[in-house]
């Protein structure tokens, strides 16, 4: 299947989807709601009504059922699920059609507002909703799961000086006018950050005819994939500035040129070492951040390190019952990653429906921290007596680093260690896994493990 008739097959199927839920909406409360049909939503619906929910709704505010991935045209998806190659719509298309095969309600144009709790009722959590459809609609749920995804850093969040010209864009925004819209967004670019959206627009805009002069990036190391330094820029002799960023934007109506300098180890620009090029466009591949408006306003407890939920291991948010997964939970390196924490999520909400979830101990959970040169670790707790045979944990690193040990201690950073995995190179751009077993965690006396890297 090509990517045009993925994304079409992507289309018709969410369209087929609304008229056959549009009836069920008013039926009695559901058993799971799933806020966001990308491939975190779709993936843990799937996983819910195959572990014996029927009762399941997807609210997905965009007029088609994937995500960013309708966007992503490129291939490389799929490769530790499907084992094969996949394009963004085609990886989407596999999931929508188990959707449509199961016949799980969705909602489309559907804006979650806020979710709150209903103690003693059946079904306790309540999801307020608008759609152009259905109006405002209070919907009742025995369980939930967010996944919401991400958004951008924009230019305002990054504090880049200059004219307001035309010309700025997001690269996600790029890539939608480019790939979706058929729309060319400048002919003489730059880049500013060199996240893997950043570094495949790159390629993409090259293909185009644009001249994409250079890849702009503050840190002094790629915060993209290597594969896509390679296949992206390398492959294409496009010039990568590590530790530099821009530090005037000029242009009156359109953007007309944007100056670089290199940065200190403060990452302060250094005088003198400006370099200036003529463009039209600039792209900001500055970041990503978890969509979570909806769990702030539920009042579920968010990690400042992630901008996400705090989970347990079932990836249970600290409000009972609520879930969370995908980039609503911590950004991703790779879609498959998403789908199979998705998955979790999924089987996990309907254990608490079906009331075939093991009791555990709140009131004493195991803390999960982030230890030296570790960013974050999710799950942020672990709940005793209800661990599974393994339990993996996902981190992030703070820099480049080439044989380090990744440590699990219990107790605190000199504690016992629990598991360790030698690592020849470890970077902030891709996404560490180490997983524990439950016979190792179970009889801790320590309130707390702590996830570090080591020499």
């Amino acid at each position: 299947m090509t990517s045009e008739r993925a994304s079409l097959s992507a289309a018709s199927n969410a369209d087929a989807l609304r008229a056959s839920s549009s009836a069920a909406v008013d039926a009695a409360p559901w058993e799971l709601v799933v806020v966001g049909g990308g491939p975190a939503g779709l993936a843990a619906a799937v996983a819910a009504f195959d572990s014996g929910l029927k009762r399941v709704l997807i609210l997905e505010r965009e007029n088609e059922l994937g995500g960013v991935l309708n966007q992503c045209v490129h291939n490389g998806f799929g490769l530790r699920r499907f084992k094969e190659e996949l394009t963004g719509p085609e990886y989407a298309g596999r999931f929508i059609d188990e959707i449509k095969k199961r016949e799980i309600a969705v909602e489309l144009e559907a804006t979650v507002l806020d979710v709150a709790r209903e103690d003693g009722s059946e079904a306790p959590l309540v999801v307020r909703a608008a759609s152009p459809t259905f109006g405002f609609r209070t919907i009742r749920a025995k369980s939930v799961v967010l996944s919401t995804g991400c958004r951008e850093r924009t230019r305002g969040a990054i504090g880049v000086p200059g004219d307001r010209p035309s010309g700025v864009f997001t690269a996600g925004a790029a890539q939608r006018y480019v790939n979706r819209e058929g729309e060319q967004v400048g002919r003489r670019v730059v880049i500013l950050g060199s996240g893997d959206i950043g570094l495949i627009m790159a390629r993409r805009l090259t293909l185009e005819g644009a001249k994409v002069l250079a890849v702009v990036e503050l840190m002094p190391y790629s915060n993209g994939l290597t594969r896509n330094v390679v296949q992206c820029l390398q492959d294409f002799d496009i010039p990568l500035y590590l530790a530099h960023t821009v530090v005037r934007v000029e242009g009156d109506r359109r953007l007309e040129k944007v100056v670089v300098a290199k940065v200190d180890e403060k990452r302060a620009p250094i005088p003198g070492t400006e370099i200036e090029f003529d463009c039209d466009t600039l792209l900001l591949s500055v970041g990503l951040i978890p969509e979570n408006e909806v769990a702030r306003a539920a009042n579920v407890e968010i990690d400042r390190r992630t901008n996400g939920p705090v989970v347990s291991q079932r990836r249970e948010t600290s409000i009972p019952g609520v879930f969370s997964c995908g980039n609503a939970l911590h950004v991703h390196d790779l879609v498959d990653f998403v789908s199979e924490e998705a998955e979790e999520a999924g089987r996990n909400a309907a254990e608490f429906v079906l009331g075939t979830a093991p009791a555990a101990d709140a009131a004493t959970p195991i803390a999960v921290r982030n230890g030296a040169y570790v960013n974050y670790v999710v799950p942020q707790r672990l709940d005793r007596d209800a661990l599974p045979e393994q339990i993996p944990l996902f981190l992030r690193v703070s820099n480049n680093f080439a044989n380090k040990r990744l440590v699990v201690r219990a107790g605190d950073a000199s504690g016992p260690i629990l598991k360790e995995l030698r690592r020849q190179r470890v970077a902030p751009a891709e996404m560490e896994r180490i997983v524990l077993t439950r016979d190792a965690v179970a009889g801790l006396d320590a309130d707390e493990i702590v996830v570090s890297l080591e020499d």
